[in-house]
């Protein structure tokens, strides 16, 4: 199936610039929703990040105020990487992990690693995917493929809430009142 076997190659090639990769000079907020819109396999229409939602994340705490309207490489790879995990975390689940995430890594390891992980996820559901599956067998795949979601998500949420105890976070999970 042509549309599979696409599918699996976005999935084995299309990765987020490495650190060094991630442009050097700062760049306004078109140039970074613009930026942003090429770094990840997009997962569907109104996935990607507007300049409303990068400006939330600022306020929310997930990513550090601009530079005099500029954003450099540290945000661009905190925003890479929120790009990804919005479509499985809440914005209170995210601030848990980059805030623990800036207590015991520079912010380039903490990209370096996200890299090294969205790597080999991608890989892990690329070789889900065989492009010779007939149109009769879509549908054991699309629940072979959100059942690995469901229990991925769910063993993440539970991972995180006891990342937080641990690290003297939970209440950044606490809903604001």
């Amino acid at each position: 199936m042509e549309e599979l076997a696409e599918l699996k190659q976005q999935l084995t090639r299309q990765r987020p610039d490495s650190w060094d990769d991630l442009p050097d000079i700062p760049l306004y907020m078109d140039q970074v929703v613009g930026y942003l819109a090429r770094q990840l396999v997009p997962v569907g229409d109104g996935d990607a990040l507007t300049s409303a939602m990068i400006n939330n994340y600022i306020k929310d705490g997930l990513v550090e105020r601009a530079n005099g309207k500029k954003y450099g490489q540290e945000h661009l790879a905190y925003l890479t990487a929120i790009t990804a995990l919005k479509q499985v975390m809440s914005v209170r689940e995210m601030k848990v992990l980059t805030t623990v995430g800036r207590e015991l890594r520079a912010p380039q390891r903490q990209y370096e690693y996200f890299c090294q992980y969205l790597d080999q996820a991608m890989a892990d559901a690329a070789d889900r995917l065989d492009e010779d599956t007939a149109d009769g067998d879509l549908p054991k795949l699309v629940l072979d493929l959100a059942l690995r979601g469901y229990a991925y998500s769910l063993a993440c949420h539970r991972v995180l809430a006891i990342l937080a105890q641990r690290t003297g976070h939970e209440d950044l999970l606490r809903k604001k009142k």
